[in-house]
Parts: C-alpha cells; sequence; structure tokens
C-alpha cells in the first residue's frame, strides 16, 4: 500500500510534544521562530532578559497556537542561569528537543538621535568592553547554552540545535551602506566588527557540533538571514536593496519556513549545514 503524501507531509513538519527552546526568543525573530514551531505544534521556551518579559510574550504564543508555552528570564552567559532554566524546563516538560541559538548583541551603528558618537563602532575606537559583551552574548552564550541543553539531549539521544548566524558570516559587511557626507573618514561609523566574528564563529560551532554528537542521534545546523525589514532609515534601506537580487529586505515572518524545516523531521538526514537565506545577496 502506497503512503499517503498528505500524511507524510503532516507527518514530516508536526512537532507535537516537542519542546523548543529559543534564546533572545522574546524579540523580533526569536518570537516569530516561536510561533511556527508552536503552530506547528511545540512548546515552546522563550529564554530572555527580563526587561523583554519573555513570560508575557510566551503567553501570546501559548493563546495564539494552542500549546503549552513557558517565557523564562534568563542570563544566557551565566551557567547558573542557564542550570536554573534547564531544571524548571525539565520539571514542567520533562523533556528538551530543539534549541535555537537566537540571541545575539547587534550594537546599532548610530546612536538614538543619529549622531554618530566619536564614530565608535570602528575599529580603532571599538571599545575593549563591546568587543567582550557582544562575544559573550553571541558565541559564549550560544557555547554555554548548547552545552546546558544538549546534555539533555544526550541523555535522551536525540535533539536539534540551531545556530542563528547571518550573511555577514560568509561576506563582509559593505561598509558603504553606514557612510554619512560630509564626515572625515576617520569619524565614518561602520558596522562592529563583533557581529562578522561572532556569526561566523557561530557556524564554526555547528560543524564541530554535529560532528560532536552524531552518536546520540543530536543534528546540529545552521541558518544565515539576510536583514529584515524594521524601520530602517530610508536612505539605507535604499542602497542596501541594491545588493540584493530579490531587491529588498526579508519580511519578519519569512525565516519561519527554513526555522520549521531545520527543527523538523524534514530535515532528518541534514546536520552541519549552513542554510542560506538572504535574498541572494551572498552569491554576488
Amino acid at each position: 500500500m502506497r503512503a499517503d503524501p498528505n500524511q507524510r507531509v503532516k507527518d514530516l513538519f508536526d512537532l507535537t510534544g516537542r519542546v523548543a527552546i529559543i534564546t533572545g526568543g522574546a524579540g523580533l525573530l526569536g518570537y516569530h521562530h516561536g510561533a511556527i514551531l508552536a503552530a506547528a505544534g511545540a512548546s515552546v521556551v522563550l529564554l530572555d532578559l527580563a526587561h523583554a518579559n519573555p513570560a508575557l510574550r510566551a503567553e501570546q504564543l501559548q493563546l495564539a497556537h494552542g500549546p503549552e508555552c513557558l517565557g523564562l528570564s534568563a542570563d544566557i552567559t551565566s551557567e547558573q542561569s542557564l542550570a536554573e532554566a534547564r531544571d524548571q524546563i525539565l520539571e514542567k516538560f520533562g523533556r528538551i528537543d530543539i534549541l535555537i541559538n537566537n540571541a545575539a548583541n547587534n550594537p546599532k551603528v548610530e546612536t538614538k538621535d543619529g549622531a554618530t558618537s566619536q564614530a565608535w563602532s570602528r575599529l580603532e575606537n571599538l571599545p575593549l568592553h563591546i568587543w567582550n559583551e557582544d562575544i559573550n552574548v553571541g558565541l559564549t552564550g550560544a557555547f554555554l547554552c548548547a552545552r546546558t541543553f544538549g546534555a539533555q539531549m544526550v541523555r535522551q539521544n536525540s535533539g536539534v540545535i540551531v545556530n542563528v548566524a547571518s550573511d555577514l558570516a560568509l561576506i563582509a559587511p559593505d561598509q558603504r551602506l553606514y557612510r554619512k557626507e560630509g564626515l572625515p573618514e576617520d569619524l565614518q561609523p561602520v558596522k562592529p566588527v563583533t557581529y562578522s566574528v561572532v556569526k561566523t564563529a557561530l557556524i564554526g560551532l555547528t560543524r564541530y557540533l554535529a560532528t560532536y554528537w552524531t552518536a546520540h542521534n543530536i543534528r546540529v545546523n545552521a541558518i544565515s538571514p539576510g536583514g529584515v525589514s524594521a524601520g530602517q532609515p530610508e536612505d539605507f534601506t535604499a542602497k542596501l536593496h541594491q545588493l540584493i537580487p530579490l531587491g529588498r529586505m526579508a519580511h519578519k515572518d519569512e525565516y519561519q519556513g527554513a526555522i520549521l524545516f531545520l527543527c523538523s523531521d524534514a530535515s532528518s538526514y541534514m546536520t552541519g549545514a549552513n542554510l542560506v537565506i538572504d535574498g541572494g545577496r551572498s552569491c554576488l
């Protein structure tokens, strides 16, 4: 008897009974990652700093999609904070099936009033504490989350980890996007070096973990998204759109299909890969 293709589609993407953790989960993309997983049946845990109100965002997810969700305040750079979060998750759900390392610092090149703040973002001026903070959140945090929650996946002998990298893990930032007319070269704002370093390193972490945990049926992949339209200045977006073959930035929900694919059985034979979804920018 031939398998019912409609049932096959449902089975491939069904996450019923699985528990998914998303770091930076109360933010714009983190919440949308959670929404598609909850819609597929997963119980979603949003981890974020207290001021982001992950509990409220989790409640919104649950009301919108049905599965029981949880929002926890946690510091992903703290081993103790992550251990406490893990214990709370296991107490409530009894398992951990999916981890999306989504949290990252992404400092704005400009200050809120539009000033360049003496071009703090330039390599020559970048404060060491900014370097340390960005690495700590974006890379060390991902490592600690993988170690903390991955250990539970090892005990279960199954799991999925998705690391959120960037198109800037594949190409260098085009600093012309950030230039301001009339400023001397040494005061021109730039995309800070830390963002590219963190996102590139996440792909290396992905490959390492993918081969490290194969015996425990844990798949680890990365996604490299392009920029998301979120009210950026028109002069910036006009220049950026010229660098993207599709001619625009992504909508906030356009990475949901990739997230669901990587977290579900639809990608069961995929590990150690980096899925690039950038409107074609990195192929130029």
